[in-house]
């Protein structure tokens, strides 16, 4: 995909801003057509809940959505809904920025109570990575084992690998979708070029139809094995995913289903800066959840780019510029304690404290993230990972 929005590059393979720019989510909204995500938004999920916004929703990291309101207006009737996300399995162990989508939809299932499809794309890391299939698929598997280490439950979730699964009812919404996309409008949205092969070109269907309950009968089919058709699916996702969804969102209608709802974030931005999002493929942008203290340490002193000042002098004069300062964008995301993070925000931006006691603050809560996680991980045994991805019911749907 090409979404070029003016000097900067947005789609699900690349984010970039021009000269180390930052990526203009305002421009964004504006460009691929979805909302801003309001307070009254973030205060009314608060209220249906009972329960406090996820700090992702409080400070805005997911900040834009598509008909989110509406998901929540048949919520608030007693209705249901499904969750649906994925992973697209290239590397070995997660960054923190793959984590992201996974800490707030576990969130979000526990919050509203509702189930969740996970999909591993391990067939499009074959096309775009030119990955073997037998690794593909192995990679699909030791990222379940991260994903289920975030806590999800096992009642309410069904994992599912693109290899392994394809098929049936799946395959069948597939065909729909793709026999009302043409040619012209799949390479519009996505950018396709005649290098491409053809199988580049024909995935988009396969990352649409876990919007569509009926790709699921042995989840959404009641006891006379029939599909709701109706019943509405929230994603949460980065908004470079967004294109996939634009697309589902047009097509649904016209093959007899329901809108999917998107919740969309921001990226997380590698060390080194805010002009794009981490990189697997370049291990100093990014903290991974097998990285040790050592690496930790050396990953946020040595590279976390930062907005204090050239001289202890003139940071005590002029303070840090909090706006491109990476350990103050990471703990936004991590550091939970609003207070705490106020106070950081005061006395770094007016040059009280030195970007050594911010970076300091921050390795700590990452080593606690990442020790948690991994403790967590180590608890995940196949027979977990082939229990999560075993097609059954999830008891408690029609329950």
């Amino acid at each position: 995909m090409a979404e070029d929005v003016d000097s900067q590059v947005v789609n699900p393979w690349e984010v970039t801003a021009k000269d180390g720019g930052k990526i203009d989510y305002d421009k964004l909204i504006e460009k691929f057509g979805c909302q801003r995500l309001s307070d009254d938004i973030v205060q009314r999920v608060e209220r249906l809940t009972g329960r406090p916004a996820h700090v992702f929703l409080r400070r805005g990291v997911f900040f834009a959505h598509r008909d989110f309101n509406e998901i929540l207006d048949l919520y608030e009737r007693g209705e249901k809904f499904y969750l649906y996300t994925g992973r697209g399995p290239s590397s070995e162990a997660l960054h923190l920025g793959h984590l992201v989508p996974f800490m707030f939809t576990k969130y979000l299932q526990d919050a509203f109570k509702v189930p969740l499809v996970i999909q591993l794309t391990d067939d499009e890391k074959c096309m775009w990575k030119n990955l073997a299939v037998e690794e593909s698929k192995r990679l699909a598997r030791e990222n379940a084992k991260d994903i289920i280490a975030c806590g999800f439950d096992i009642t309410r979730t069904f994992i599912f690998s693109d290899f392994n699964y394809l098929g049936g009812a799946f395959y069948e919404n597939m065909v729909k979708v793709a026999n009302c996309v043409t040619f012209n409008k799949v390479v519009g949205i996505f950018g396709f070029t005649p290098e491409d092969h053809i199988g580049k070109i024909s995935f988009p269907p396969v990352q649409a139809v876990p919007s569509f309950p009926s790709s699921f009968p042995h989840i959404f089919s009641d006891k006379n094995n029939k599909v709701n058709n109706n019943l509405r699916c929230l994603i949460p996702c980065a908004i470079d995913q967004d294109p996939y969804f634009r697309m589902t969102r047009d097509v649904a209608p016209r093959i007899g289903y329901q809108k999917p709802s998107l919740i969309e974030s921001s990226f997380f931005p590698a060390l080194q800066g805010e002009n794009g999002k981490m990189s697997a493929s370049d291990p100093n942008s990014a903290i991974y959840v097998t990285d040790s203290l050592k690496d930790i340490k050396n990953k946020v002193n040595r590279y976390a780019f930062s907005g204090g000042q050239d001289s202890i002098e003139n940071h005590r004069k002029f303070g840090a510029n909090l706006e491109v300062d990476i350990p103050i964008k990471y703990l936004s995301f991590f550091l939970d304690d609003d207070p705490e993070l106020e106070h950081i925000k005061e006395e770094y931006g007016s040059g009280r404290m030195l970007t050594g006691q911010v970076k300091a603050r921050l390795i700590e809560v990452l080593l606690e993230l990442v020790e948690r996680h991994r403790k967590a991980r180590a608890l995940v045994t196949d027979e977990m990972v082939d229990a999560f991805m075993a097609v059954r019911p999830l008891p408690y749907m029609f329950s």
